[in-house]
């Protein structure tokens, strides 16, 4: 992840619609129905990596600070860490690894869309 001020990735994410994050991770956890399709899955890849980019410095300045050893910060960070570590994993080797994949950078996508609407 980038370190991007907390007021740039504001603006940026002010600017992007939260619709269009949201029909990016219901479109990508659909990828699990039916036929899978690798482009398309590269396709929900990145926007979802875009998506993630945009929201996940709200997410980590927010979470700097909680009091640091409380459980609400803990929780917080392991998610955090969770998701840097999914979003540097790729897509695997396989169409099925892909899936997979697309699948839990949704999940993470959309938990970080819900603390960006909490915030």
């Amino acid at each position: 992840m980038t370190d991007t001020p907390t007021s740039e990735a504001e603006g940026i994410l002010a600017s992007t619609d939260e619709t269009a994050i949201q029909d990016t991770i219901v479109r990508s956890l659909r990828t699990a129905i039916g036929r899978i399709d690798m482009d398309e899955l590269r396709y929900l890849e990145q926007q979802l990596l875009a998506h993630i980019a945009v929201l996940y410095p709200a997410a980590d300045a927010a979470t700097d600070k909680l009091w640091r050893g409380s459980i609400a910060w803990y929780t917080r960070r392991a998610t955090l860490d969770n998701i840097r570590r999914q979003v540097e994993q790729g897509l695997g080797g396989g169409p099925l690894a892909a899936q997979v994949q697309v699948s839990a950078l949704a999940r993470d996508c959309q938990w970080l869309l819900t603390q960006h609407r909490e915030g």
